[in-house]
């Protein structure tokens, strides 16, 4: 528990190759930095966001989910999903979510948004809740790039709309009173951060515009951004405010540290991790 109304919630890990998540970067500059197994893969979190808001249950992101998908079970090392136990562990069921904020449509983000039901048909995991999707992140999924389709899986999202229970948004929004959304695409279109203000703390749940704390530096961008420079701009405002103000930054794919402060001693910048 990081602050009263505030969990992250795991559905478990994934593996990534090294050399994609850390872009541009020579791998002789991060090597030494994480653990990577025989096929140059790291592991990374998968961390979602519950949060109390005004009386209401609000998940941000769903992890993997429980998919099964061989060809992702290989590539990504994916392990039954945890997301369910996760909050069945808090004494809520699906029922009890009354929303589902997704970053945006990437499985590794949305997996966990459907399941399959007895009769073998996709439907919402959270059958009372509405899902809140940019547009921009939406219609993207529906005719992505030859580069970004491999991203998306149509299972995740689709039948959300089927049932009724999407809501596109346009731009930045304030969801909730204290919750508001914040467009960020440069990772992809439509990316959207969450920013939560809670008994006078700002939590900020990062998505993939900072994956993990190895991305807190500018230059540290994976290859599966679209748009780079976009990026670089964005974090570099989002972190600069995060210092200033104290906020508490939470990163979708931390592994060992998945939440944390950014401080200056003298002229470094340092994460001073929060441990739950």
């Amino acid at each position: 528990m990081l602050a009263t109304g505030v969990t992250v919630v795991s559905d478990g890990v994934f593996k990534v190759d090294g050399g994609a998540i850390f872009g541009r970067i020579p791998k002789m500059m991060w090597e030494n930095l994480v653990t990577t197994d025989r096929k140059n893969r790291l592991t990374m979190g998968l961390n979602c966001l519950l949060l109390q808001c005004n009386g209401r249950h609000i998940l941000v992101d769903t992890g993997v989910g429980p998919k099964d998908n061989y060809r992702d079970k290989e590539m990504y090392g994916l392990v039954p999903s945890r997301l369910m136990r996760s909050l069945k562990g808090m004494g809520l069921g699906p029922r009890d979510i009354d929303g589902v904020v997704l970053s945006h449509l990437h499985f590794s983000h949305a997996g966990g948004a459907t399941r399959m039901d007895r009769q073998g048909d996709m439907v919402p995991s959270f059958p009372k809740a509405t899902y809140y999707v940019q547009r921009a992140s939406w219609e993207d999924a529906q005719l992505p790039s030859i580069r970004n389709a491999d991203a998306f899986r149509v299972e995740d999202f689709a039948p959300i709309a089927e049932r009724g229970q999407l809501e596109l948004l346009d731009g930045d929004t304030e969801l909730f009173p204290g919750l508001n959304l914040i467009v960020t695409d440069g990772h992809c279109n439509g990316h959207q951060i969450a920013v939560f203000t809670h008994g006078g703390e700002r939590i900020v749940y990062l998505g993939d515009l900072v994956p993990t704390p190895h991305h807190l530096g500018l230059t540290v961008i994976s290859s599966f951004d679209h748009e780079p420079e976009t990026t670089l701009d964005q974090k570099r405002e989002v972190l600069s405010d995060a210092e200033r103000h104290g906020w508490l930054l939470v990163f979708s794919h931390g592994h060992e540290t998945r939440a944390g402060y950014l401080e200056r001693r003298q002229d470094m910048t340092y994460l001073r991790p929060v441990e739950f």
